[in-house]
């Protein structure tokens, strides 16, 4: 405590949060609360008493100031919290980012804690969720969507609104902390008990919970804005008899691509244009999740992962067509549009070179180049706000990279186990994807989860965002047993020039709360 004494006073001395432009406020009551989505009764951790959160929607170019209350009391689950704002690349507010023990320390119950930041011209598709431990998986999860009154692609579709957000979950009937000790001692990874659509599901034996209704007019474009909020499993999605046009990734537009279905790994959004041109009537929405065998939690059916899909006219009744399983979407055919820069980075070598290479030595828990991630007790990004430059600064300094500003990186993961490996504040090109020898530099997918599927996934971003930033598997049971690192970006820019970071108040008073509780509070 005393060195955080010191780094404290040191932060004093950087510059203070002003609000600059328009600021949508929200306010974000975090409490406990009993729900069912698929008909079992469990607690859970919640935004405002909802399942999913409240949807943060917002402009381009907005700034947001949310006020967050840590209202938690239940002694089974997480009483501290913190949460991510997923995709948002906070130039300058690594602060707000939110991964304890990364960029901040939780916020300790019956605590206020504001998180404000600008959207700075990002748009699309982002959502917000825990970043403490495994506290997502029991419910703190919500969608932000930013539109563009300007879409480029805007042509493509006559409907964008609330009513054609499509939310992805899977839920499970056991607190998190008790499957998280559960996983940790059998080495069996939680298997959720079912998966939710727009925040309701079913289970097998579970009472016939109304599906969710997604309602069209036959002749219109509809854009769907896809979004799995899940803590394990990847969802393969497809509407019966329609074709769909993937125009969007995790916030980047692409050129659309016409498919019947495509994947969708934990925290990966996607946007598709739907043209409503079927017989009026009920189409099944299928989202079956891959990951867990149902065999091993006999109420997970994926055959149950539904929704309908309603034409105007027809009437309230359940679908009775079938899948016909068509084209699949393949990563590396998704190109950004023009406006986005396709192929910017460059064809050249890389500045930075890192090869990360994932096993599992000690089952349940996974290294990356034989280190297993253990949060640190002093935030990295407080370290970096310290004066920690070089590796042998931090603590611990083994899992820390340290990125030198303003360079090409180029990562390269290896293997399979389907990973989907999360990067914060940036996006990144996909150079190669899963399972392929191709290599491309022209025009790679962007966007800021990619699943480690097979082959050698290699991925490039350009280190201009200084900052602490986690690169970490998004299932969340693995996060907790160890895959992941964290970047050090640029470690004395954060301290001075033109991107030093932007610390509030009420971020330097984080750390002395958290460390003053007793553990049953953290």
């Amino acid at each position: 405590m005393v060195q955080l004494s010191v780094n404290l006073i040191a932060l004093a001395l950087l510059p203070i949060a002003i609000a600059v432009g328009p600021t949508k406020q929200f306010n974000f009551d975090v409490v406990n609360a009993q729900i069912s989505p698929d008909g079992f009764t469990r607690d859970a951790v919640l935004i405002n008493g909802e399942f999913p959160g409240p949807v943060v929607s917002v402009n381009k170019n907005d700034r947001v100031k949310i006020r967050t209350n840590n209202k938690l009391v239940d002694p089974n689950m997480r009483r501290s919290t913190s949460i991510h704002w997923h995709g948002f690349f906070q130039a300058r507010t690594s602060a707000m980012d939110g991964p304890s023990f990364v960029n901040q320390c939780p916020i300790p119950p019956n605590t206020t804690f504001f998180y404000e930041f600008d959207t700075a011209g990002q748009t699309g598709n982002f959502w917000y969720h825990s970043h403490l431990s495994t506290q997502y998986c029991d419910g703190l999860r919500g969608v932000f969507p930013v539109y563009d009154p300007h879409d480029p692609l805007k042509y493509l579709y006559d409907v964008d609104d609330a009513n054609t957000i499509i939310t992805l979950s899977d839920w499970y009937h056991t607190l998190a902390p008790a499957a998280q000790d559960d996983f940790f001692k059998t080495k069996t990874v939680p298997i959720p008990d079912s998966t939710l659509i727009n925040g309701v599901g079913r289970y097998n034996g579970g009472p016939l919970v109304p599906y969710a209704v997604v309602n069209v007019v036959k002749g219109k474009r509809y854009r769907f804005r896809v979004f799995s909020l899940a803590c394990r499993p990847f969802f393969t999605f497809s509407i019966d008899n329609h074709t769909m046009d993937v125009m969007e990734l995790d916030g980047i537009e692409h050129d659309p691509v016409p498919v019947q279905n495509f994947d969708i790994y934990a925290a990966q959004r996607v946007s598709v244009i739907l043209h409503a041109n079927q017989t009026v009537g009920n189409y099944w929405i299928r989202a079956p999740p891959t990951g867990g065998s149902p065999a091993s939690n006999p109420n997970l059916n994926p055959d149950l992962a539904l929704a309908i899909l309603r034409y105007k006219g027809a009437p309230a009744v359940e679908p009775t067509t079938v899948n016909i399983p068509g084209v699949k979407l393949f990563e590396g055919d998704m190109h950004p549009i023009a406006s986005e820069g396709p192929g910017k980075l460059g064809d050249g070598p890389p500045d930075v070179a890192l090869n990360l290479v994932i096993s599992q030595p000690n089952p349940p828990f996974f290294d990356i180049n034989g280190i297993s991630y253990i949060s640190p007790t002093v935030p990295v990004l407080l370290q970096l706000l310290s004066g920690a430059k070089d590796p042998q600064d931090f603590l611990p300094s083994e899992q820390v990279f340290l990125l030198p500003p303003n360079k090409l990186i180029e990562i390269s993961i290896p293997g399979g186990g389907q990973h989907p490996f999360h990067l914060h504040g940036h996006a990144f090109d996909i150079v190669r994807t899963a399972n392929t020898e191709v290599v491309n530099y022209v025009n790679p997918p962007r966007r800021d989860v990619v699943a480690i599927a097979g082959g050698n996934v290699t991925f490039r971003f350009f280190s201009g965002n200084p900052g602490a930033w986690f690169l970490h598997c998004h299932i969340d049971w693995h996060l907790e047993a160890g895959l992941a690192i964290v970047f050090g970006e640029a470690p004395q820019d954060n301290l001075s020039g033109p991107k030093a970071q932007i610390i509030p108040p009420d971020w330097k008073s984080l750390c002395p709360a958290y460390d003053a509780l007793e553990p049953e509070f953290q």
